[in-house]
């Protein structure tokens, strides 16, 4: 048996932790850049706001309602639920942390217990101790884990945790469970599996894993069909590095000028860098896209995409940021209206050993700049992301006063709320 933990509507739950005004109220979380909702309230969901609904549509078809709107907060939510996962470690003898809202358990030497009730126990700890609600299953893989969560926040008869434990309970709920929600399906798969009569996970299951084989030449779909008749077939080291990283955003706005451009790239490059150190990992291709936008057919359109390899496989900020910089000056073009940037890095390998090249930095050079970004990930992670930031993630604008001295984000977050656990200067005030 293993069981996972899944954060419900984890921004939202995040938010609510400092605000309790809002609980049982319209609540939505936007994307980078305040552009779309990536995240809503139950209260939200009923009221019909749809996920990824431009910000700007909100006031136009719910006119007069009272929402309560929030920029990202990746640093409030990464630290919250960093808390979750503190208390999953001193309870459990293994764990997973598959993203920022779900943590696989292993139950290895724990079966003596009665699982049902721990897990409804660890619900209540952790609605104590972090006041975020998180939902339970278990079952015996990851598929049907995830099934039993998805009921276990629906239905509150089961005390926020479900377990899936024997064919008869496996069965009804394969039955209820529609086929476009199964783990790792996906939406093209889901259409064509519908356009066969497939309706429900229990449809699919009843085939014989000859005519899935036949019809989906897919080792995926294939492994999730195991999944569902009860074999676990989920490897964890397929889950627990990224094969690539890909960080991009479409702009508030459009951009023209290459220094802006430029802001933002280094600013996704970054990023990418920073995801390479948390997963222990190098990667040895930088890769940059630009597009303009597709539905502005009063415009030039122009897209690219170019890679670059580097010497030396490296989770350096300053070399990935460096190498983008290079990659876009050769792609970009002037007189197009940007509407979105990418950075990809590729080619990932764990981060030791690391074959340097003879015509590279000398080892002492490397081991500083490791040594560097090491230093600006601790001030970060102690005073709050983006404390430290090289020169090239931000860039000047002129204020009301014609100066051109203020230093402005690349990102615009103009509904951001405070980070009072991680930063001095927003730690709340008693009155």
């Amino acid at each position: 048996m293993l069981l996972i933990i899944s954060n419900n509507n984890c921004y939202v739950s995040c938010e609510r932790v400092f605000r309790p005004d809002l609980e049982g109220k319209p609540v939505v979380v936007l994307s980078n850049n305040d552009g779309c909702v990536v995240a809503r309230s139950n209260e939200a969901k009923k009221m019909g706001i749809k996920a990824g609904i431009p910000y700007f549509q909100l006031a136009q078809q719910f006119p007069n309602q009272k929402i309560a709107v929030f920029s990202s907060n990746y640093e409030l939510y990464g630290e919250l639920t960093g808390r979750i996962v503190s208390l999953i470690s001193q309870e459990v003898p293994a764990y997973f942390r598959y993203s920022i809202d779900e943590c696989f358990i292993y139950l290895d030497g724990m079966e003596h217990l009665d699982l049902k009730k721990w897990g409804e126990d660890l619900h209540k700890k952790i609605k104590q101790y972090v006041g975020m609600p998180v939902s339970i299953g278990l079952a015996p893989n990851k598929t049907l884990a995830k099934m039993a969560s998805h009921f276990a926040k629906k239905y509150q008869g089961y005390r926020h945790c479900c377990m899936i434990d024997n064919d008869e309970k496996r069965i009804k709920a394969l039955k209820l469970y529609p086929i476009d929600e199964v783990w790792d399906i996906g939406r093209r798969y889901a259409a064509k599996l519908e356009a066969l009569g497939v309706k429900t996970a229990y449809d699919f299951a009843a085939h014989h894993g000859d005519w899935v084989k036949l019809t989906f030449n897919n080792i995926v779909i294939q492994r999730t069909w195991r999944e569902l008749n009860g074999e676990d077939s989920v490897p964890n080291e397929e889950m627990a590095k990224k094969k690539s990283i890909c960080t991009s955003r479409s702009f508030n706005g459009m951009i023209s000028d290459y220094d802006t451009l430029r802001t933002q790239v280094s600013n996704y490059a970054a990023r990418c860098a920073e995801k390479l150190r948390q997963q222990k990992t190098v990667a040895s291709i930088v890769g940059v896209f630009v597009n303009t936008n597709a539905f502005r057919e009063d415009l030039a359109q122009y897209w690219n995409f170019q890679e670059q390899r580097l010497i030396t496989p490296t989770s350096s900020s300053i070399t990935i940021i460096e190498t983008a910089n290079e990659v876009l000056k050769k792609i970009y073009r002037q007189g197009y209206q940007y509407k979105k940037a990418g950075v990809i890095v590729m080619g990932i390998d764990a981060d030791s050993p690391i074959q340097q090249d003879l015509f590279d930095i000398n080892a002492e050079q490397f081991q500083k700049m490791k040594r560097l970004d090491e230093v600006i990930d601790r001030i970060n992670r102690m005073q709050g992301s983006e404390t430290i930031v090289l020169g090239s993630q931000q860039y000047t604008r002129k204020d009301g006063k014609g100066k051109a001295d203020v230093f402005a984000n690349a990102i615009k977050h103009d509904f951001k709320s405070p980070s009072p656990t991680t930063r001095w200067s927003d730690i709340i005030k008693l009155k």
